[in-house]
């Protein structure tokens, strides 16, 4: 989550001029989460709950979009590398978005993208479990033996994963490839890739079909749209 300096945030809620919003710091009349804040160039998220002189001052309203990420975009704000990222698709939508958790760079899929911090850390959070289902074109066919190594759980590097729902979709024996379905509530990097790796799979195709209850329905890749009211309060009661 991209990170701006207070004075920053502070001029662009139109409070008062940058270097008037670094005087104000300096004279202890801003807080940030309830304490006082008195260091220039103290840094902020978007989403932190700053008051000036006991007011809070006017963030911008919250808004979750589903999004159906292409391959070969990068679920960062900004990219080094200078490669189209998923914030390239939102420059019509006046806020600043962010995408809740990523998708691998080749992996396509459901993303959501909200500026409402607090939904992004409830969903991100390990404890809470949110299910994601994955749909992969691997190498080879899984044995039985593979299978029950998935649904348990698998090693890879020093981590084991928690147990996993597996559906066989589609089996090509011509090919020697498989499409398999798989439910995970992890969100390690390159999870479901390493995943298939350590019982001996190459992944050569990923997309993330379903997030909770959410799905992609009638979407094409690129577009989205925004979450209603109903799905925000799911999403803010699971678990």
């Amino acid at each position: 989550m991209a990170l701006e300096r207070l004075q920053k945030v502070i001029a662009e809620a139109g409070i008062a001029s940058r270097r008037k919003a670094e005087k104000m710091i300096v004279d202890g009349r801003v807080r940030v989460d309830g304490k006082v804040v008195t260091k220039l160039g103290t840094k902020v998220d978007t989403f932190s709950n700053i008051t000036v002189d006991g007011d809070p001052i006017e963030r911008e309203s919250l808004h979750t979009y589903l999004f159906y990420k292409p391959r070969g975009i990068v679920s960062t704000a900004k990219d080094e590398k200078g490669r189209k990222t998923v914030v390239d698709y939102f420059e019509d939508i006046p806020y600043r978005l962010y995408p809740v958790g990523r998708l691998d760079y080749d992996t396509s899929g459901l993303l959501l993208m909200t500026n409402d911090g607090k939904l992004a850390n409830k969903l991100m959070h390990p404890k809470n479990e949110v299910s994601k289902v994955y749909v992969a074109k691997i190498k080879g066919i899984l044995t039985p033996e593979e299978i029950m190594s998935l649904k348990k759980g698998v090693k890879f590097d020093k981590y084991k994963s928690s147990r996993a729902k597996v559906k066989i979709l589609k089996t090509d024996k011509r090919k020697n490839t498989q499409i398999v379905q798989l439910t995970i509530h992890e969100g390690h990097y390159h999870q479901v890739k390493r995943m298939f790796k350590a019982v001996g799979h190459l992944v050569e195709k990923l997309s993330r079909e379903r997030y909770a209850f959410l799905e992609l329905g009638n979407l094409a890749s690129g577009q989205y749209r925004e979450l209603t009211h109903e799905e925000i309060d799911r999403l803010k009661h699971l678990n």
